[in-house]
């Protein structure tokens, strides 16, 4: 198998198990509604259009770097180590998980599992298969793609946030003063 096939199968894999588990979530008891949500999710389909953008044989002004094997068998397992962390997070979260911004009947902070080291560790699990793949990628539209989903998933965890905040008051904010936000270990800036 060649690295190109195999980050396109871990990425289908990962679209069908995630959407397919969509059913183990509780139903919504308060959402953060579509307006707040539409932002993220145009970056999010924007960029994931540039990622996803073949690169396979690309030899053009637009490819920027050509990783060898070796590097790119990194990056697939990188990709691998990312996806696998998200759903290590989204496990752990449970039936309290939602695509949508979200509170559920007896909402709660989960700090424990990989909300030890993060608060949104699906994301940070996502932003290291997204670089991963920029890199295995080397073009300009990977790039793009990867600024794009950036932002995207940086917009909705502050969405996140403040909703959070709002739902869950100062157990929230207790969380947040401890945990830092998408990087782990880095140092915690409140409010971040």
């Amino acid at each position: 198998m060649q690295p190109g096939t195999a980050i396109a199968l871990l990425w289908l894999i990962w679209a069908a198990t995630w959407a397919a588990a969509a059913l183990w979530a509780d139903p919504a008891q308060k959402r953060a509604g579509f307006r707040a949500e539409v932002r993220y999710r145009v970056l999010w389909l924007v960029g994931a259009v540039l990622l996803f953008i073949p690169a396979h044989g690309y030899e053009g002004r637009l490819r920027l770097w050509m990783p060898n094997f070796a590097e790119a068998w990194i990056c697939v397992a990188l990709i691998a180590i990312g996806i696998a962390f998200a759903w290590w997070a989204r496990l752990h979260l449970g039936r309290l998980w939602s695509g949508t911004i979200t509170a559920k009947a007896g909402h709660h902070v989960v700090d424990t599992g990989p909300y030890e080291l993060v608060r949104h560790p699906i994301y940070t699990g996502l932003l290291l298969a997204i670089l991963a793949t920029m890199a295995a990628k080397g073009t300009v539209w990977g790039i793009a793609g990867t600024a794009l989903l950036i932002i995207g998933i940086v917009t909705k965890a502050r969405l996140e946030e403040s909703f959070l905040r709002g739902e869950l008051g100062s157990a929230y904010d207790d969380y947040a003063r401890r945990v830092p936000m998408l990087v782990p270990f880095a140092p915690v800036r409140y409010g971040s």
